[in-house]
């Protein structure tokens, strides 16, 4: 994915908005985060300098990497995410191979004011019904479909047929 741009925080490091000392500490903040939110990175190092936090590592999936960026770049503070994660074909092991992804990339998509998830399912897939596939995709980032923010980034995995 290379470089993203999120909101971030006007003119506060990352560490004075998650209110630790140094980006070491805001590093271990960050990689619990992903912790916290059930996303694994194999072998993944998250460093950060300024508002710019990179990652790398492997992940099972192109759900799994795009997750990861997304739990990064929605902290407060976090200006860029420098993904270098790559996507693995099986399980992380000695023996894994990296693989191009099986799904295509989502779209990334920042929420502006007067947003719905049923909104944005109506100007990206045609149906307004279809908002529950955006939440479950932006599992465990939101808790609530009714709950989603404007300069919050959101996945949009590419349309299924129905």
């Amino acid at each position: 994915m290379g470089l993203l741009d999120f909101a971030g925080s006007v003119g506060a490091s990352l560490s004075k908005a998650i209110g630790l000392g140094d980006d070491d500490a805001s590093a271990k903040e960050l990689t619990q985060s992903l912790r916290d939110h059930g996303v694994t990175i194999e072998k993944g190092m998250v460093t950060v300098k300024g508002d710019t936090v990179t990652i790398t590592g492997q992940a099972s999936s192109q759900a799994e990497r795009e997750k990861a960026v997304l739990i990064l770049g929605n902290t407060k503070g976090v200006a860029h995410v420098d993904d270098r994660i790559t996507v693995m074909s099986t399980p992380a092991s000695a023996t894994a191979q990296p693989a191009a992804p099986s799904a295509p990339p989502s779209t990334l998509y920042t929420v502006k004011s007067g947003d719905t998830l049923s909104k944005i399912a109506k100007q990206f897939y045609g149906d307004a019904n279809r908002y529950n596939e955006l939440f479950e995709a932006n599992k465990p980032m939101l808790k609530d479909p009714d709950q989603i923010y404007p300069g919050q980034v959101l996945r949009i995995p590419a349309a299924a047929k129905h």
